[in-house]
Order: C-alpha cells, then sequence, then structure tokens
C-alpha cells in the first residue's frame, strides 16, 4: 500500500510513475485526497464533540450540589451522542471506501525503470555462451520421456493439463537441484523455513496478491464456519507475513529467509505450443528467498538476492541472462524486478528462472510490519524477495543442455552428490 502522506505531497508525480505501469490513477487519486480530507474532518469533529461533552460531564456534579437543573445538559449531552453515532457511522464508510482505493492501487516503480511492458525489458549482463550441438539434439519433453524421467501422460490423468510426475532418476534429479538449491542458500546465511501451503486470506493481501488477484489462486472449499484458505502460488506470499502486525528492533534485521514449496498456479493452462511439458504448469516446485531489511539497506539485499540467483544458475553450468525488467512488467505489488533467464534451446529463446524483486515498503504497510529505531522512531521495514530456483524450467534446460549424441544427460558436477551418478543413461 502506498503512503497516504507522499500522495499528497506529490500527487502529479504519484500519477506520472504509476503511468509507467500502465495505470491511468487520475480517477483513484481524486477520490483518495477526497476520502481522506472528508475523513479528517469527520474525526476532527467527533474529537470536538467529544470535548464538548467531557466540558458537560463536569458540569452535571457542579450543577447538582448547586441546585440547578441538570435535565438541559442531559438534552443537549443526547443529541451530542446522536450526532456522535451518525458521525461514526459515516466515518466507517469513508475508511473503508478509502482502504479499497488505497489497497487498489499498486506499487510505484523505481525511477529509473523504462515506462511499458516487455518490449522494453533491458538485458543487462549475459553468461556463458549458447550450447552448440555437432547432432541434431531432442527437446525436453522427448528426452524426459525417452529417459523415464517424466510421466506426463499419468500426470494429466491424475489431475489433467497442467500436471506431470517425476519418476525414478527423474524424481532424484529434482530432489538434487531442491538440495543443492537450499545448502547454498544455507551457508549464505538464509533460515530455513517449511510453511504451511494453504493460507489465509491475510497472506495474500499483505504480499499485494489481493484483492486485484484474489481469482488467481486455487481456494479450497470449506464449510461456512470454517476460515476461507488458498493454496499458496509461491512461499513468498506466506513469507512475507511471517512478521505482520510485528514491531522488530534493528538488531532483529536484516531477517533472512528461505522456505521449499510447491506452488499452485491457475493461470498455467494457457500457454503457447513451445511451452509444453512442464515449462508452465498448474503444480511446480520452488525454493524462495525472502529479505526483510531497514529502508537503507533494501538496495544492497536486493543485489545480494540477485548475486544468490546468478550464482546458482551458473553453478549448473547453465547460459543464461539477466533482465532489468520494465515499469509494467514488474508485478502490482513490485517498485523493482530483475529476472534470470536460462537458455532452453529447443525454445530458441530464454525462459524466467528466478524473478528478484523490491517492494519496498509497499507489503509492510499493507501487513503492518515495522522496525523501531534505537531512539525509538518506529517506521516500515522494506520486504524483497526472490526465486532460487523454480525447478519447471532449469530441468528441461539442464537434460536439453547437458545431452549427449546417445540421448543420454551429463548431470551437472554440484548435483553429482546428490543423485549419485555422473550421467543419466536409458
Amino acid at each position: 500500500m502506498l503512503d497516504i502522506r507522499y500522495i499528497k505531497e506529490n500527487p502529479e508525480e504519484v500519477l506520472a510513475r504509476l503511468a509507467k505501469k500502465g495505470k491511468d490513477a487520475k480517477q483513484e487519486i481524486e477520490q483518495i485526497l477526497a476520502l481522506d480530507a472528508e475523513r479528517r474532518t469527520l474525526i476532527a469533529e467527533t474529537e470536538s464533540i467529544k470535548a464538548e461533552q467531557n466540558k458537560m460531564n463536569k458540569l452535571i456534579p457542579q450543577y447538582k450540589k448547586e441546585g440547578k437543573d441538570v435535565s438541559a445538559i442531559f438534552a443537549e449531552m443526547k443529541e451530542l451522542s446522536a450526532k456522535t453515532k451518525s458521525i461514526d457511522e459515516r466515518l466507517k464508510e469513508v475508511e473503508v471506501q478509502f482502504t479499497s482505493v488505497m489497497l487498489g492501487l499498486p506499487n510505484l516503480p523505481d525511477n529509473d525503470l523504462l515506462a511499458g511492458g516487455k518490449e522494453n525489458n533491458e538485458p543487462l549482463r549475459y553468461f556463458g555462451e549458447p550450447k552448440k550441438f555437432d547432432f541434431e539434439p531432442k527437446n525436453h519433453v522427448d528426452l524426459c520421456t525417452d529417459l523415464g524421467l517424466i510421466d506426463y501422460k499419468r500426470g494429466t490423468k491424475l489431475s489433467g493439463a497442467g500436471f506431470w510426475i517425476y519418476r525414478g532418476m527423474g524424481a532424484r534429479l529434482e530432489w538434487a537441484l531442491l538440495n543443492y538449491f537450499i545448502d547454498t542458500h544455507i551457508s549464505n546465511g538464509y533460515e530455513l523455513m517449511l510453511v504451511p501451503h494453504m493460507l489465509g486470506y491475510e497472506c495474500g493481501l499483505t504480499a499485494g496478491q489481493f484483492p486485484k488477484f484474489a481469482e488467481d489462486v486455487y481456494w479450497l472449499e470449506t464449510a461456512e464456519d470454517e476460515r476461507r484458505r488458498f493454496m499458496l502460488p509461491t512461499a513468498e506470499t506466506a513469507l512475507v507475513s511471517l512478521h505482520r502486525d510485528e514491531i522488530l528492533t534493528e538488531a532483529d534485521l536484516p531477517r533472512k529467509y528461505i522456505s521449499y514449496t510447491p506452488c499452485f498456479r491457475r493461470e498455467a493452462g494457457s500457454y503457447r505450443a513451445d511451452e509444453r511439458g512442464m515449462v508452465r504448469g498448474h503444480q511446480f516446485n520452488k525454493v524462495e528467498m525472502v529479505q526483510y531489511t531497514l529502508p537503507e539497506k533494501s538496495d544492497e539485499a536486493f543485489e545480494e538476492l540477485v548475486a544468490n540467483a546468478e550464482n546458482l544458475v551458473k553453478g549448473l553450468g547453465f547460459h543464461f541472462r539477466t533482465v532489468k525488467l520494465a515499469a509494467e512488467d514488474c508485478s502490482a505489488s513490485m517498485a523493482r524486478t530483475y529476472d534470470i533467464e536460462i537458455n532452453i534451446p529447443s525454445m530458441d529463446g530464454y525462459k524466467e528462472v528466478s524473478s528478484v524483486s523490491n517492494a519496498r515498503d509497499y507489503q509492510a504497510r499493507r501487513g503492518m510490519m515495522r522496525v523501531r529505531r534505537e531512539g525509538g522512531k518506529t517506521e516500515f521495514v522494506h520486504t524483497l524477495n526472490g526465486s532460487g530456483l523454480a525447478t519447471s524450467r532449469v530441468l528441461p534446460a539442464l537434460v536439453e543442455q547437458n545431452q549427449l549424441a546417445d540421448g543420454s544427460v551429463v548431470v551437472p558436477e554440484v548435483l553429482r552428490k546428490y543423485i549419485g551418478v555422473d550421467i543419466i543413461k536409458k
């Protein structure tokens, strides 16, 4: 959620920055300013009436002591009470409207981001060279099927399109990737958290995914008297609510967390023909990084998260690039995002395996996550997240880039201690 004071002091700048995200917020900003003004007026009226009521309360014992009639005072207090009730009801309506509009605004993109969408994304650096073959390479679907790594047909039979089953050496390879990711993050000072896969509405609200994208997740059907829950689309949704409604100290920060979870996405069913197999699905595995930092440390934390994601891909020996996203391609809740995009040869292009983002204080305001400075001042923390990594595109890239002419696949050296073999063969 944005800072109302910043909106009031810089309305034109806010409009211009939101426009870079493709959001024409003129109507919303005008409504917010009007509601905020009315809210302040109503609060001032309420405080004035309460002050008058307190004054009259003090007169009653004095009048009684002097034998004066207090009926007029009681009558006036009754009128004031009715007026207060009316103002309070309107104030609740205004606050609901105000909060609703504020929650609907996306985060402000950082000033250095280009306006527009994917067409303005900026590749910052490349690592390695695209894989070249002296034979006709196979795509990952055929490789995984021929080697018995993935069972696509039975995955569809169990759950429909967008699902698959890791089997045998494929399951071991998937597990090896996850162990490699987790061990690396732990060595970098991150705390491993195993979070619930079913979350309450407040988690989606804090993360900035709700209310606008509430229908993009899988909701559980429960009895009317039970709290409504959804299947987490990413561990970020859980990790950024760990300190919801808490006040941390400077000594508590930074907080660095990772979590492995399956991720559940509804929108995955719509994809291009070249995104078959496991490149885009309704359920996939991912290790997520999240940091809570002091505001002045968030840029440094962002670069750390980017480096962590890059180093994981480097360790696997892959060709990839790091891309700075244009404002409109950043998600609604993020001020800044870099994507780590890996090369999958059969797709003749790059696919994102990690998005590293800085939400600044946007999520912290929604979740009331603050830090108390040594001098006693309280302010909002900054939250950041990054995939470290998602496997559903790493594994296809791995088998395609590391395939041999006979259809076998070389296992990256960093994974061999987990999987126990150097080459996966039929």
